[in-house]
């Protein structure tokens, strides 16, 4: 979920951890991937995320990195800031919208199998969408469907902070969005929307006839292992261990509230999904190579869904199916009240990065957005996981391109 809105509460404490890789066919590849990285390398990741992480407005974060000749996973500052417990690399985090990644791969998997197709009308799963005759699936998926995003409405926002702990229906959300809509005609122009994940989330679920837990633990979940990843449904709690989120959404000053609890209903299929740095750094290389995730066909189809001909995507800027282009780097950016997070591979380099966050505050040049008072206005506007990605990338020479304030 995209409503956005936490730096300097920064503890002193970190630790580093190697991580353990995944098993593979190759011996030899299964040794080098579950190694630790080589001391040179695993300093400049070092440097590069205490830089970023003292310009981002978080108390602690958590970043892995998987390459071919290893594994780093490093903890930073504090996971609570009243008991000032620290940071571990076990912990769990609500992974925002990246939840879009694992909707985007659901439908990728269905067309796959000609359940659906990507092309098939909106209107043949869910009725009483404005153009839903003319609008694709793969129009929702990329953006580009011209239905209003339900997290940019006033009433729902004002509705959000006066009671977090609410229950939110997956109709209520697309019902939202949808008294909006349309913004334009399908596929003329992109426009990033949280309704569109919901309305998918809503067809898949239709489709399969199971809940859409169900179908990701089938699909995705199982298949690649993920054990510290979940669908909280209606559920406001968080598996242990876990840190504590921060936001200043919805507050009055600059001292940043408890997100911890707010109910995740409110994300549904744009955003409520909860993982750790380890599972991530898996489903990040499946994501971006498609192994055990998607047939070949299919990954080179979602590959090639990226669009930089319609404003405001760039060349090196662009949406496809459920995954962002960042100057070579798949993959996406989550965001939601108390935590942020970014899982992107890099092709180039074989690489995957996953940056964890307990905050969504952003900070730098922010017109709009609330910041702490010590916030650096020097910087460009970034919430931390972008951050500290974009200080990661830079270490690894492949360059991200932080969004715009």
């Amino acid at each position: 979920m995209q409503v956005l809105l936490v730096g300097a509460l920064v503890g002193g404490w970190a630790n580093d951890a190697a991580g353990h890789g995944t098993k593979t066919d190759a011996t030899a590849a299964s040794a080098r991937s579950s190694a630790p990285l080589p001391p040179r390398q695993r300093a400049r990741l070092n440097a590069a995320v205490h830089r970023g992480f003292r310009e981002a407005a978080a108390p602690g974060v958590i970043v892995g990195v998987q390459t071919p000749k290893g594994k780093w996973i490093k903890a930073i500052g504090i996971a609570d800031v009243r008991s000032k417990r620290p940071m571990r690399a076990s912990m769990h985090q609500r992974i925002g919208s990246v939840t879009k990644t694992f909707i985007g791969s659901l439908l990728m998997q269905l067309a796959g199998q000609h359940v659906l197709s990507l092309d098939d009308k909106v209107s043949q799963y869910i009725k009483g969408v404005p153009n839903g005759d003319t609008m694709t699936l793969r129009q929702v998926a990329d953006m580009t469907s011209g239905v209003a995003s339900y997290t940019a409405d006033p009433a729902f926002i004002e509705a959000l902070y006066s009671d977090p702990e609410r229950r939110w229906r997956p109709s209520e959300l697309l019902g939202i969005g949808l008294r909006d809509s349309p913004l334009f005609s399908p596929g003329t122009a992109f426009q990033y929307s949280d309704s569109n994940y919901v309305l998918l989330g809503m067809v898949i679920r239709q489709v399969e006839g199971r809940p859409l837990g169900a179908v990701l633990r089938k699909r995705i979940i199982d298949p690649l292992k993920l054990a510290q990843t979940s669908w909280p449904g209606a559920s406001a709690a968080l598996p242990k261990p876990h840190a504590r989120g921060y936001t200043l959404q919805g507050q009055s000053s600059d001292k940043p509230a408890d997100a911890t609890n707010w109910n995740p209903s409110a994300a549904w299929a744009s955003g409520e999904m909860i993982s750790s740095v380890r599972d991530l750094l898996v489903y990040g290389r499946a994501l971006g190579t498609g192994k055990g995730l998607l047939r070949p066909q299919q990954q080179r189809e979602r590959l090639h869904s990226f669009n930089p001909k319609i404003a405001p995507e760039t060349a090196t800027l662009s949406y496809g199916i459920g995954l962002v282009d960042d100057r070579g780097w798949i993959g996406h950016t989550g965001s939601v009240p108390g935590y942020t997070t970014a899982v992107y591979y890099h092709p180039g380099i074989d690489t995957t990065v996953v940056v964890e966050a307990n905050s969504d505050i952003a900070s730098g040049s922010c017109p709009g957005q609330p910041t702490l008072i010590d916030n650096p206005i020097t910087r460009p506007c970034a919430t931390p996981a972008d951050r500290i990605m974009g200080a990661v990338a830079a270490s690894l020479r492949r360059p991200y391109q932080l969004p715009p304030g």
